[in-house]
């Protein structure tokens, strides 16, 4: 039996890669065309569909919405009992039905004529009613479902998913969206805080910065470090410039040189030339620089190469960024 699970899990991904494929090859103009409506609409970009296309209508219009392009979803059913108001003259609406003649969607044609709205049709039905009275046809049709009865709609769903996709997509790189831009629409969550915490807000300031200065003993590190509980110390020149920081890491190192650690100078034992990073830098960029050089701590520096903060990987683990 579980073989049997097996064989139509790959029947039914190779059908639908099979529909996605074949989607790639006959698309055309018309793709254009609907770029060129929905990249120069004024208001907002309304997309409408019923049953399992409503649900792929959803996720365009979220998509959509999140790469830059204003959207939303109504249901074709709720339009005709007053939420027809919710569109308005500018907008463009994007109208998804397989079969091309879902009664809710034609009945909104002649609404939306009157709005003077243009409608962008993907269907399976290059001749059905909703696409011939519409804007702009985007053939979504399938040769089969993937559905061994042909009745549930898997391929054809798949492959409206992916035409939206590609629509959502052209529409990102025309508009030149960025990275910065995709943030702004995704300020909650792991995503969010990658893409738009800076180090500012998480790092160790003022009194809270280990540091002794040059000429120091060793043993007046261990103290600093001891009292500032970062695993570090900097260690400043008579300007307050950053000399150098001496680690945990360094420590161990004396140690094995034999060093005595009452007597020592830091000047002696210190990492001198060490990584830097400028205030104003997102959190996932030190976390990076991090990662890349094998340290656990990083120091800001202004422009006159002061410390203005400290930032450790315990810190982006707590602010969930690492």
């Amino acid at each position: 039996m579980a073989s049997s699970y097996l064989d139509t899990a790959k029947r039914v991904i190779r059908m639908e890669g099979d529909a996605v494929d074949a989607l790639g090859e006959r698309i055309d103009d018309s793709f254009n065309r609907a770029c060129e409506l929905l990249l120069n609409c004024k208001g907002r970009v309304v997309v409408t569909g019923m049953g399992k296309s409503g649900h792929i209508g959803n996720k365009l219009a979220a998509t959509l919405a999140s790469t830059g392009t204003p959207a939303f979803f109504v249901h074709p059913g709720e339009a005709s009992h007053g939420d027809m108001g919710m569109i308005t003259a500018g907008d463009v609406v994007i109208a998804l039905s397989n079969s091309g003649s879902t009664a809710e969607l034609v009945t909104l044609i002649p609404l939306l004529k009157l709005l003077a709205v243009p409608v962008i049709a993907m269907t399976g039905k290059p001749n059905s009613e909703l696409a011939s009275s519409a804007d702009v046809h985007l053939d979504v049709g399938v040769e089969q479902e993937a559905c061994p009865l042909n009745l549930a709609p898997t391929s054809s769903t798949t492959v409206t998913l992916v035409m939206g996709d590609a629509l959502a997509i052209a529409l990102l790189e025309a508009r030149g969206f960025t990275a910065d831009d995709f943030a702004f629409s995704h300020p909650g969550g792991a995503l969010g805080r990658r893409l738009l915490l800076k180090i500012d807000n998480i790092m160790h300031t003022g009194e809270a910065i280990p540091h002794i200065n040059t000429g120091s003993k060793l043993s007046d590190a261990l103290l600093e470090m001891s009292s500032k509980a970062l695993g570090m110390t900097t260690v400043l020149n008579e300007d307050g410039s950053l000399a150098g920081i001496f680690t945990d890491g360094d420590l161990r190192r004396a140690i094995d040189r034999g060093i005595d650690i009452h007597q020592a100078k830091i000047d002696d034992v210190m990492t001198a030339n060490c990584r830097s990073i400028k205030p104003g830098t997102l959190a996932a960029e030190a976390l990076r620089i991090m990662e890349d050089n094998k340290i656990t701590v990083l120091v800001a520096l202004d422009d006159h190469a002061k410390p203005v903060g400290v930032i450790h990987t315990h810190d982006l683990l707590k602010a969930g960024v690492a």
